[in-house]
């Protein structure tokens, strides 16, 4: 088995980008009508914060969204090509995003999940990540049940 090799997405790698992250999150759609991202969104994500891509041969295998924020980070769009997913690459590619945040001065990480996906608390809080609070959807959010949104956050300075 090779190494994984990590790096910075490009805009070349959007439709790439858009492709993998809505077959991964098409999960949600128990909870949220429609794509999870188009085309100017993800272009948009790339001009605030980087995405960390875990690439296995030619093919991108997975992505994570990592947005500096002041002294933290934020994590997002955790995403793993289904046919992969319980590999154990998306541990790997929040083991990235966590490295290069505090490579960049960040002392955590916040992210948060959407409650209809309960089973995503245990992923994070084996990886170390606690629950801080909750916050409303936004309003215009297309959501076929009632949910809300679980933050998460770890400390990126312990030894």
């Amino acid at each position: 088995m090779m190494a994984p090799h990590f790096r910075v997405a490009t805009s070349d790698d959007v439709p790439a980008l858009v492709r993998l992250i809505n077959a991964a999150f098409v999960v949600e759609r128990v909870a949220i009508e429609g794509d999870r991202v188009d085309h100017l969104g993800v272009e948009k994500y790339t001009r605030t914060g980087q995405f960390i891509l875990l690439e296995e041969s030619t093919a991108i295998a997975g992505c994570v969204y990592v947005e500096k924020r002041g002294d933290r980070a934020y994590l997002g769009l955790l995403a793993v090509e289904p046919s992969l997913q319980g590999s154990g690459c998306g541990r790997q590619l929040v083991i990235a995003a966590e490295n290069h945040a505090h490579q960049q001065g960040c002392i955590a990480m916040d992210l948060r999940v959407i409650s209809a996906r309960e089973e995503l608390l245990p992923f994070y809080e084996k990886l170390g990540y606690a629950k801080t609070h909750t916050s409303p959807m936004p309003a215009e959010a297309p959501l076929k049940i009632p949910c809300h949104f679980i933050h998460l956050s770890k400390d990126l300075c312990q030894s």
